[in-house]
């Protein structure tokens, strides 16, 4: 099993920048990233938002892992989402899991914007009150080391772009981090080189005008209300995928969902290590 964490690049200063206006942007979104990113948070299972199709069949395949591990006896979960923003997939985990019968479930959310993880407290206290539940939020870096135990998390999820705005130096240590703590499964969402454009934090429409600079993998979108923003933005092949990620998960498949954006989709499942299911 493979547990041990390389060292840190040195670029960890200008990985420090990249974070801060990753966390800029989406604090600046608000509320307004609820509805586009994850649909009616108070329709926690209406899959009919923009990203509808490839969230039903994420949550399609998160319901037959819940469902096997309940089936097999189980009866304690561990959730980490990094990159959580407002919540929603956690929350849907929680709920699902605890209508399963699941004596105790802890499920603990990160995101580097404040304004998000203060949405994701708040849509969450209904949750958080459950017998057995402990449900947090807290403001977090995934370029930082993990403060989970080792192969302490049953299901790792890191949704939408959050790899995709990460620096590419810093994918490799992500990775064996994300290993590290995980001894289920690990599901994340990742934008494919030749997906359909989109501005990450609303739709297309809302943007009067927006350049994606593959070389320098940064994204410069200017909103209809004036609003200016430039973040990292990096476009993944299937190669590089592999070569990132399977040092550390059994990879079994590798297939396109052609919606909304195109999506990558890896489906692992391990017994020695952990399995990687990864969409986009």
């Amino acid at each position: 099993m493979f547990r041990q964490l390389g060292a840190r690049p040195p670029q960890r200063s200008a990985h420090s920048i990249a974070s801060r206006h990753v966390a800029a942007v989406y604090n600046q979104a608000g509320d307004d990233y609820v509805a586009y990113a994850d649909g009616d948070p108070s329709r926690l299972f209406c899959f009919d938002g923009p990203h509808a199709y490839a969230d039903r069949q994420v949550w399609s395949l998160l319901e037959k892992k819940l469902g096997k591990l309940r089936a097999m006896g189980t009866e304690s979960l561990s959730i980490l989402d990094a990159g959580c923003g407002p919540g929603t997939w956690l929350r849907r985990i929680v709920m699902q899991a605890h209508w399963l019968g699941f004596s105790r479930i802890a499920a603990r959310g990160f995101d580097v914007a404040l304004a998000q993880i203060q949405t994701a407290r708040r849509l969450a206290r209904d949750l958080a009150a459950l017998p057995g539940v402990n449900l947090t939020f807290e403001v977090a870096d995934l370029l930082d080391r993990l403060p989970d135990a080792d192969a302490s998390v049953d299901i790792t999820l890191c949704l939408y772009s959050v790899l995709s705005h990460l620096p590419v130096s810093a994918l490799p240590n992500v990775a064996a981090e994300i290993a590290r703590v995980t001894s289920g499964c690990f599901i994340t969402t990742v934008r494919s080189v030749g997906s359909t454009p989109t501005v990450f934090v609303d739709s297309l429409e809302e943007a009067r005008h927006f350049k994606l600079d593959h070389d320098r993998d940064r994204c410069e979108v200017e909103f209809c209300n004036g609003c200016r923003v430039s973040v990292t933005f990096h476009l993944f092949t299937a190669g590089e995928l592999q070569d990132c990620f399977s040092p550390h998960f059994v990879i079994k498949d590798l297939h396109g969902l052609d919606i909304f954006h195109s999506r990558l989709c890896r489906i692992g499942d391990g017994t020695q290590i952990p399995s990687l299911l990864m969409t986009g």
